[in-house]
């Protein structure tokens, strides 16, 4: 079964050079062995996922442009995440805060391509469902 995510979470994104750490705030007045618990709405950038250093991809604008500043040798430029839509698909069976809980099976599209998934869910006790 997955595992409940919670605030500290490890996070990758597959153009980021480095990985992130979730942040959910306590509004949900949920926690799970100490940290709060996430659902699928802590997706907003810069509040629940912070910067993953450096951003590959091309189809981010400031990537593209430092790369043609550098006469098309690619060229990474600081990441921002674009996170618009929610972490899918979500614990159908377990709810924090009226919205499906976050596992450790969720993803979250960034609108430049990259997929950021959870590396390591904070806590390695609740399976939720």
């Amino acid at each position: 079964m997955p595992k409940l995510v919670v605030a500290g979470a490890m996070m990758t994104c597959s153009f980021g050079v480095a990985p992130a750490s979730l942040i959910v705030l306590p509004a949900n007045k949920t926690l799970a062995g100490g940290p709060p618990a996430a659902n699928i709405v802590d997706h907003k950038p810069l509040v629940n996922i912070p910067t993953f250093g450096m951003c590959t991809t091309q189809s981010n604008p400031a990537v593209a442009a430092a790369t043609a500043a550098a006469l098309g040798t690619p060229t990474p430029a600081p990441c921002v995440p674009n996170t618009v839509a929610p972490w899918a698909p979500g614990a159908t069976g377990t709810l924090i805060g009226n919205m499906p809980a976050l596992h450790d099976g969720c993803t979250c599209n960034c609108m430049w391509g990259g997929v950021i998934q959870v590396s390591y869910p904070g806590e390695v006790i609740v399976d939720v469902a």
